[in-house]
């Protein structure tokens, strides 16, 4: 069995970790990941899902900050042949990479060279992309920029938020990784270069993200409220309050200007844009919860013929 460890902090990667541990060639004994970060009303310390999970499984851990010469030596006092990554958060050092005789692969959950950064899922939708995937890469000390050595593609449909298509995105990390795992385990590979030319990026998503422009084409703010959905959500100010909204649609125009309210009732509000209209099926209020468009007009009115900023 091939000694193995696995990089990461986020859930996404969890049916990558149950395929590893079941893997009768694969003798995955540690886990490198994320500090314990302050989390729930009471922002009392909790470990991340991967860090759970591996609790779970009595795996060792470590979990700093960074990692450093410290973690290079762990990593060579527990004879681990072959690292595995995904979504850790951190640009790893070549010292760190070189260390696992079989390498450092990464799965990267955009079809590279498009999206390489933070927040490729949600870059996808934005995008208007019908497909996305994972791809398994050798990591190079430069962000997402390392040689493909395979793709699992997945369909993006209208239909599809950040969480349904993370949810996918996840599970075709399993046959990503049976399909290629005698190559790695072995050696054998030949991943091919990016095309540099061709890349995009995409950032860490900040609250500002979720904010609506009315200035934008109603297809591209209904692909962001799915793309924000539900963090950051999407949002405008109406007369200095935040109002956030959801399952979005587009309409036909009717020739008012950008900005311009046409509906406010139980079908839905509907606000023009340069390009159609943006109707919002759902709505919340500040410190109230998400609602649907005939209960929230009930209790808060948004005057017909209104331009919204």
């Amino acid at each position: 069995m091939v000694k193995t460890i696995f990089m990461g902090a986020d859930p996404i990667a969890l049916p990558l970790l149950e395929t590893l541990l079941a893997h009768p060639e694969i003798d995955l004994c540690a886990v490198l990941t994320q500090p314990d970060r302050p989390s729930g009303r009471g922002k009392k310390l909790s470990p991340n899902p991967i860090k759970a999970w591996a609790t779970t499984n009595g795996l060792e851990i470590r979990a700093p900050d960074k990692p450093s010469d410290a973690e290079i030596e762990w990593l060579q006092g527990l004879g681990i042949k072959l690292s595995l990554v995904m979504a850790y958060g951190h640009i790893l050092r070549k010292t760190l990479l070189h260390s696992p005789p079989l390498g450092t692969w990464n799965f990267h959950a955009s079809i590279l060279p498009k999206h390489r950064g933070a927040s490729p899922i949600e870059s996808a939708i934005l995008a208007g992309e019908q497909q996305t995937g994972v791809s398994l890469m050798q990591i190079v000390p430069k962000m997402d920029a390392g040689p493909v050595l395979d793709v699992e593609k997945v369909p993006i449909t209208s239909e599809d938020t950040s969480p349904s298509l993370r949810e996918k995105l996840s599970l075709a990390c399993k046959p990503l990784l049976l399909r290629n795992i005698q190559k790695l385990l072995a050696g054998n590979l030949a991943p091919l270069p990016q095309d540099a030319s061709a890349a995009t990026y995409c950032t860490k998503i900040s609250k500002n993200h979720g904010q609506i422009d009315f200035t934008q084409p109603a297809a591209q703010l209904e692909r962001q409220t799915r793309a924000y959905f539900p963090w950051p959500g999407t949002y405008f100010d109406f007369n200095g309050t935040l109002i956030k909204v959801a399952k979005a649609k587009v309409v036909p125009s009717s020739g008012q200007p950008h900005g311009t309210v046409l509906s406010a009732d139980k079908s839905g509000l509907t606000i023009e844009t340069p390009d159609g209209a943006i109707q919002f099926h759902q709505l919340q209020r500040p410190g109230g919860k998400m609602l649907p468009a005939e209960t929230f007009f009930l209790g808060f009115q948004i005057p017909i013929g209104l331009v919204l900023p």
